[in-house]
């Protein structure tokens, strides 16, 4: 692989929009141990809070991920590897970046939530006003 092509891989693992459309890998092996990546993930996902203990295991999952991630991305800034073995690196990256957003995104409560709760608040403060006028 050339310098060009080096840094054109490198650049896409930059890229923020990367893991759109994009899934969670089944399995990945991270450092030597191979987890079932998915399945975690949709552990988590499915508990309606997140207890203390959960929490830390998540917390050392997603570092796992983040060292993982970073080590892939030297092989290919550093390691003499071959193009198509870069690539399938890069494709690797998305995967775990996109299990990295699913896990951060387990505490920020869902768009429709969100949602849900402006309009109480609004619903709130509306009401507050009507009393104060009534006054």
């Amino acid at each position: 692989m050339n310098e060009r092509q080096r840094r054109r891989l490198l650049d896409r693992t930059q890229r923020s929009s990367a893991t759109v459309g994009r899934e969670i890998p089944d399995e990945l092996t991270v450092q030597g141990t191979t987890i079932d990546l998915n399945e975690f993930v949709f552990e988590c996902k499915r508990l309606d809070t997140i207890p203390d203990d959960e929490r830390d295991r998540i917390e050392a999952m997603k570092t796992k991920l983040k060292r993982e991630r970073l080590e892939r991305k030297q092989r290919i800034d550093r390691e003499d590897i071959t193009y198509e073995e870069g690539e399938r690196l890069v494709r690797s990256i998305y995967g775990i970046d996109r299990a990295l957003n699913a896990l951060e995104g387990l505490d920020s409560p869902s768009i429709g939530e969100e949602l849900r709760q402006k309009k109480l608040s609004d619903a709130r403060e509306l009401l507050s006003l009507i009393r104060q006028t009534q006054e």
